[in-house]
């Protein structure tokens, strides 16, 4: 059974190792949930599905289950997980601010921001459970925003490398797909067959803000790392100007 009504179960990618919850676990817990506040987690609920990739290295793709709460009108922070189940692994982190608030960083800093544009215009990112119309409207608002993302564990399998059982090594600065074709096309076939999630009506209906998109850095960044690929309109590297 779904855990949002209307939303399609989507597993953990791998189940962590160790023993079973102890006694005194079981009685910390209900004391945690009558006694003490969780303030800091209340508000993280945009829900929104995309895919990442690590920066420089294409093949590492995962789908990421996004949890987000809104700052203010100009910045998003999200929890990120693997699935969108009770047992779902935190794999991660993602900051999403205004193209403005991407403007004022720090020149050294910018490149570790990815573009969002192709994410809205292509239909990847979505938003389960919610009616389209309701969904483009949201979508809108991250028109030409950007993203930090740090994954701390890859708990799913990614190309030829086997899901880690605990999240082991250093943070990994994740990057956003850029053109039609980047997406692993079984990755995102799969998503969408289980959760219902058909990009195309996505498309038609988020073109109406294609004349709000700008020019983006970035989007150039991982280019040359895929073939076979055509560009998304609205998605245009503000450097070279090229999609």
């Amino acid at each position: 059974m779904a855990i949002t009504p209307g939303v399609p179960d989507r597993k953990a990618g791998t189940t962590p190792p160790g023993e079973g919850r102890g006694f005194e676990l079981a009685l910390l817990d209900r004391g945690a949930a009558v006694l003490q506040q969780h303030a800091p987690l209340k508000g993280f609920d945009v829900y929104v599905v995309g895919f990442h990739c690590v920066k420089g290295e294409p093949d590492l793709q995962m789908e990421a289950h996004h949890y987000c709460k809104v700052v203010n009108g100009e910045m998003l922070q999200c929890v990120l997980f693997d699935g969108n189940t009770a047992d779902a692994n935190l794999i991660g982190i993602e900051y999403i601010v205004s193209e403005r608030l991407f403007a004022s960083l720090p020149e050294d800093e910018q490149p570790s921001w990815h573009p969002h544009n192709h994410e809205v215009f292509s239909g990847e990112l979505v938003a389960p459970g919610l009616p389209v119309a309701v969904e483009t409207e949201l979508m809108g608002h991250l028109v030409n925003s950007y993203g930090k993302t740090w994954h701390t564990w890859h708990s799913t399998p990614m190309g030829p490398h086997p899901a880690e059982p605990l999240p082991t090594g250093d943070p990994m600065l994740m990057w956003s797909f850029n053109r039609e074709g980047e997406v692993d096309s079984a990755l995102q076939q799969d998503r969408n067959r289980v959760m219902g999630t058909d990009p195309e009506p996505r498309k038609a209906s988020r073109a109406r803000y294609l004349d709000r998109a700008h020019p983006q850095r970035g989007v150039r960044t991982m280019r040359d790392a895929f073939t076979g690929t055509t560009p998304t309109p609205g998605v245009v590297d503000a450097e070279d100007g090229q999609p």
